[in-house]
């Protein structure tokens, strides 16, 4: 009687401290959402400086001289851009994460406002589609210089269409509206149609963007896996096949330890936190889509190589596998929501994603509800209130957590 009775205590005590984080993250929630209502959902990019009107032109179009500008207005630890000529905007891909985010909500508590929210902001993304493709797909609202390629305004990626793609099937999932799924199919016929295949192997790997060899594992792993999750509802076997082939280039590509480089040429190899949870999440979804589970083992090496790698004791999340700074906000977004997803596989899952959460809302939220795009020393902290990269996608994971902590045999 004794033992029971602790037990019983026990589990009375957990459910109380989880009954007090989720009340601390359900507050983070609305201070993030009053900000957002604020600022009209508009704010800057991580990568917008090519939109420095001022200062722009000083670059002569030279890819040195862009790529400068760029990432100089991203790793100034001071917000330069209301100096330079760059104005706030909305973000294609910001408005996919808000729709998740605001869809897990309306799951978690049956508010209609949630639900109101999530249409709103899918219909936005229905009517700011990159036009002259073969399907929906969606760009940057700015210039952007990569490594490998420039990518010219509104020039759609892989990246954006297929995680923007994840909201209209988590729409279509709860709302059973036929017109989200229908978005979600043309997105597919994007894919198909529109982007180079490589070749590599067994497998292929999904072009970044239209008419470019621009080959990244996690890229190629979203339009994958997005190729799966529309076919578990349409049965196109089209999706199916090239969805297995995109899985097969990146799992031959992992290396012995467990990890995926960024990208297979030499300037790419790199191991990053945000990138390998994409990856992870994206194995995951192309198995429960199809039924194959021909990778589980490239995904459990995976996963234990990132949680084993990424986090310091207190939930501290790394950026790069072998440094902890800089500290920026993707790693935690990206770490909470990718936790929680492996939570049904991995018991630790969910306390590991609520230490990350409380970190972050410890130690990156401002005051004013938005969180900060970087710290690089407990004192020099870059604050910028960058919209897609940090606003939306910590929107989205604090939804997820929000939802995964409710208590046993509540409903909405």
């Amino acid at each position: 009687m004794a033992s029971t009775t602790a037990s019983v205590g026990r589990q009375f005590e957990a459910q109380e401290g989880n009954n007090t984080l989720r009340s601390e993250i359900h507050e983070s929630i609305l201070r993030l959402f009053g900000w957002l209502e604020k600022n009209d959902y508009r704010s800057y990019d991580t990568f917008d400086g090519l939109s420095a009107r001022f200062v722009r032109p000083l670059t002569f179009e030279s890819k040195f001289l862009r790529t400068l500008l760029q990432q100089g207005v991203r790793r100034f630890p001071l917000n330069l851009r209301p100096l330079l000529g760059v104005e706030k905007g909305h973000s294609t891909k910001g408005m996919g994460y808000l729709a998740r985010g605001f869809i897990r909500l309306h799951q978690a508590t049956g508010e209609s406002v949630w639900a109101d929210k999530a249409e709103f902001a899918l219909q936005w993304l229905i009517q700011n589609q990159s036009p002259g493709y073969s399907g929906a797909c969606w760009g940057n609202h700015f210039d952007y210089q990569s490594r490998s390629f420039y990518l010219p305004k509104g020039v759609p990626t892989i990246v954006w269409s297929s995680l923007i793609g994840q909201a209209f099937l988590d729409a279509y999932d709860h709302f059973r509206e036929d017109k989200y799924l229908q978005i979600a199919n043309s997105i597919c016929e994007h894919v198909v149609r529109d982007l180079k295949i490589h070749p590599d192997g067994k497998g292929v790997c999904i072009n970044y963007i239209p008419g470019s060899d621009c080959l990244i594992h996690n890229s190629n792993t979203l339009g994958g896996c997005f190729l799966a999750r529309t076919y578990s509802h349409t049965q196109n076997e089209t999706y199916r096949a090239l969805a297995q082939k995109a899985m097969q280039y990146t799992a031959e590509h992992q290396r012995s330890d467990g990890s995926w480089y960024y990208g297979e040429k030499p300037n790419l190899h790199w191991v990053d936190n945000f990138h390998t949870g994409y990856i992870l999440d994206c194995f995951k979804h192309y198995s429960e889509s199809t039924g194959d589970h021909r990778f589980d083992r490239r995904l459990k090496d995976g996963y234990e190589f990132w949680k084993n790698t990424f986090f310091l004791p207190d939930g501290t999340p790394k950026y790069y596998d072998h440094k902890i700074l800089p500290l920026d906000i993707q790693c935690c977004s990206q770490a909470i929501d990718t936790l929680v997803f492996f939570s049904d596989h991995d018991s630790e899952g969910l306390q590991l994603a609520s230490k990350v959460a409380q970190w972050t809302i410890e130690n990156m939220q401002d005051r004013t509800g938005y969180f900060y795009y970087r710290r690089y020393s407990r004192w020099l902290v870059n604050k910028t209130p960058t919209l897609h990269w940090g606003q939306a996608t910590m929107m989205c994971a604090l939804a997820g957590l929000y939802r995964s902590l409710q208590p046993t045999g509540c409903q909405s």
